[in-house]
C-alpha cells in the first residue's frame, strides 16, 4: 500500500526534470554514503576486468548516478511507469526480492555474463534470490536471518565499518541548496522509501 501511495504522488511529475534536479543535486542535499570496503571492492573487481553492476530496489533515478559515480557498468532500480514524458503513479518494475534475481539473468542473457562465474554481495535476506542465482554469493554485515543461510553454505561473510561520503561536497549557494533541497530531498525520500519498507 506503501509503494502505491507512493508511486501515485510522483503522477503527472515531468521525468527528465525530476532526472536532471536529481543529477544536479543528489551529492550536495543526499549525501550518498558508502563504505570505504566497497569502494575498494569495486576497484579490485574492476582491476580483474569485471563489469560492476548496482542492482537496486531505490528508483532507478537514484541508482542510476550513484552506479555512475562508483564506475559500474551498468544498474537496476525500481522503475515507474512513463506515459509521454511523465510518471504515471504506478510501478513498472519494483526490484525486489525475485526480481532482483529477474534482472540479472536478463543483464547476462544481454551481455553474456556466465553467472556460474559471477559474483554478488547483499546485506538483506530479501536478496537471497540473486544470491543463489550466481556461483560466488557474499553477504555484507548480515542480520540473523542471511547469517545464518550464509553459513549454512558456507558463503563468505564481510564486514563493512568505514562509511564515506561518495564524492566530496561541492559548494553551493545556500538559495540554491534550499531550492534542491526541497525537491530532491523529496524525491529521494519517494523513491528511495520503497526499498526501506518492503
Amino acid at each position: 500500500r506503501m509503494r502505491e501511495h507512493i508511486a501515485h504522488m510522483c503522477e503527472g511529475w515531468d521525468v527528465e526534470q525530476i532526472k536532471s534536479i536529481v543529477d544536479e543535486t543528489l551529492q550536495e542535499v543526499v549525501t550518498p554514503l558508502v563504505y570505504a570496503e566497497a569502494k575498494d571492492l569495486i576497484a579490485d573487481h574492476r582491476a580483474r576486468g569485471h563489469d560492476v553492476i548496482i542492482v537496486s530496489a531505490s528508483g532507478e533515478e537514484v541508482v542510476t548516478p550513484i552506479a555512475q559515480a562508483l564506475g559500474a557498468s551498468h544498474s537496476v532500480g525500481s522503475r515507474m511507469r512513463i506515459v509521454d514524458g511523465r510518471y504515471a503513479g504506478e510501478l513498472e518494475f519494483y526490484c525486489f526480492g525475485e526480481a532482483k534475481a529477474v534482472a540479472i539473468r536478463e543483464l547476462s542473457d544481454r551481455y553474456g555474463y556466465d553467472l556460474a562465474q559471477s559474483y554478488a554481495y547483499s546485506d538483506s535476506a530479501t536478496d537471497l534470490p540473486m544470491l543463489l542465482a550466481v556461483g560466488n554469493p557474499r553477504v555484507v554485515n548480515p542480520g540473523r536471518a542471511l547469517r545464518r543461510v550464509a553459513t549454512e553454505n558456507h558463503w563468505p561473510i564481510l564486514r563493512f565499518t568505514l562509511p564515506v561520503p561518495l564524492k566530496r561536497r561541492i559548494p553551493t549557494s545556500p538559495r540554491a541548496l534550499w531550492v534542491a533541497g526541497g525537491i530532491a530531498g523529496a524525491l529521494a525520500l519517494i523513491i528511495g522509501v520503497s526499498s526501506r519498507l518492503a
